[in-house]
């Protein structure tokens, strides 16, 4: 029984199906848009418009979803079960609630929230029902969420790639009948996508809840499934709250420096745009290994193993750069043919091409920081990475790419600098935290030995 759970934990197990998966939830989006764009351009505007709100409100769930991985993770290592699964019922339970809260008030004031997004009148109408489809069904996506966190805790990582793999399928037929109308189905264009992914998501759930009850054999009780017990709910919003501040803050962040990007004209946002696809594709590797380290540290910590979290974490880091500096740099060789996959433009192709060659800088420090972030949060120490990227994310890269990308001319070269900076700077602090060890005193559960001093 003992080797089969350190197995399960090791870094290569635990991190390749995390990155398929991010990399379907990626496809899943990517096909809705080029399936879309056959049957209407102003389909795919809509569509896009509606998402940027839901992802707002899907950042909500996080809340109790981040903060759900790490207790799980600690319980488990300290091999506290018991409180593992009350844990993982108090999550559901939460995001049930909050799920349906959301639900509700989005799908009343989906009209409105489309008009403060200033959506021109032609799309309002199909935006509005999109975003109602969606909005109303939207807890099954907190619960998505939730479970898939409480079953990769347990290690089981492969168990979530295979429910986003289905729901992947799904959609793309959903599409394929709703959007091109074979054998006679009616053709529904914007509302059959709605209908596709509110069907793919219930499907991916009910398979996650199989999982949950056969492979992680988590008690589910309709009797307690909505008893809140005061100690799990606080610990889940100490740790929640700050994570989701810190993806506010680098919400926030985007948005501003895209604003500095429009000051320079479209052919900027253009390339922008293209090459952060390729950018993106970069970051799945750092963030499947920040999230594999992470569950790995939090059942160390709740072990005890304080020192086999520590070389866990300099291990993930050396393997997380090196990977992505190797990617970055074959990107920048085959900039010209991936850029000609979405433009024949030679200006956007030779800046975009520069920019990547800018991203072999930053793509270590990006990757440097995911990996010690998750790190940390899984150690409990979640306030630090919250003052680090409020103070370099706005006190380094903002100032940074106005002065130098809109003050001085130096358009993409100056923003792409403050990028840079940022994420290598705020990285280096972030690995000085993990080396000073402050960390250790901040276990959230405490191990027999602990509890028995």
């Amino acid at each position: 029984m003992s080797e089969k759970p350190k197995k399960k934990l090791s870094l290569f197990h635990l991190t390749w199906p995390i990155f398929i998966e991010f990399l379907l939830y990626i496809l899943m989006g990517n096909a809705d848009t080029i399936m879309l764009s056959q049957y209407s351009d102003n389909s795919v505007a809509a569509v896009g418009i509606s998402n940027q709100i839901q992802n707002f409100i899907i950042l909500m769930f996080g809340i109790v979803v981040t903060g759900t991985t790490i207790l799980v993770a600690q319980n488990l290592g300290a091999n506290d079960k018991k409180t593992a699964f009350e844990i993982g019922r108090t999550s559901i339970s939460l995001n049930i609630v909050i799920g349906l809260g959301l639900s509700l008030v989005l799908y009343i004031c989906a009209p409105y929230a489309l008009k403060w997004m200033k959506t021109p009148p032609e799309l309002m109408s199909e935006a509005k029902t999109y975003l109602q489809i969606i909005s109303g069904f939207l807890f099954i996506q907190a619960l998505i969420m939730t479970v898939s966190g409480i079953i990769r805790s347990h290690g089981y990582t492969k168990q979530t790639m295979y429910s986003t793999l289905t729901m992947n399928i799904i959609n793309v037929i959903g599409n394929y009948l709703f959007i091109f109308g074979p054998f006679g189905i009616p053709v529904l264009g914007v509302t059959g996508v709605a209908i596709s992914t509110v069907i793919s998501r219930s499907i991916g759930l009910t398979i996650l809840f199989i999982f949950l009850i056969t492979k992680v054999k988590q008690p589910i009780s309709f009797r307690h499934l909505f008893y809140f017990p005061k100690e799990h709910v606080r610990k889940l919003i100490k740790i929640g709250v700050p994570s989701a501040g810190e993806g506010l803050f680098y919400n926030t962040q985007q948005l501003t420096i895209t604003a500095f990007i429009a000051l320079l004209g479209t052919m900027f946002i253009t390339t922008r745009v293209y090459v952060f696809n390729l950018m993106f594709l970069i970051l799945l590797f750092s963030l499947a290994i920040g999230q594999g380290t992470q569950i790995i540290v939090g059942h160390r910590i709740g072990a005890g193993e304080n020192e086999k979290a520590y070389k866990q974490v300099i291990h993930s880091l050396k393997i997380g750069m090196f990977i992505s500096l190797m990617i970055a740099t074959a990107f920048y060789f085959l900039a010209k043919p991936l850029l000609s996959i979405f433009t024949d433009n030679a200006e956007i192709i030779s800046l975009g091409t520069s920019l990547l060659l800018m991203t072999i800088i930053l793509e270590p420090g990006r990757a440097l920081n995911l990996v010690i972030n998750n790190s940390l949060r899984a150690a409990g120490d979640v306030k630090f990475p919250v003052y680090m990227g409020a103070l370099f994310m706005w006190g380094v890269s903002v100032p940074t790419a106005y002065i130098l990308g809109i003050h001085f001319g130096y358009g993409l070269y100056g923003i792409w600098i403050g990028y840079i900076l940022d994420e290598w700077i705020r990285g280096l602090a972030m690995l000085w935290r993990w080396r000073s060890r402050a960390w250790e005193k901040m276990a959230l559960v405490k191990t027999k030995k602990q509890a028995d001093t």
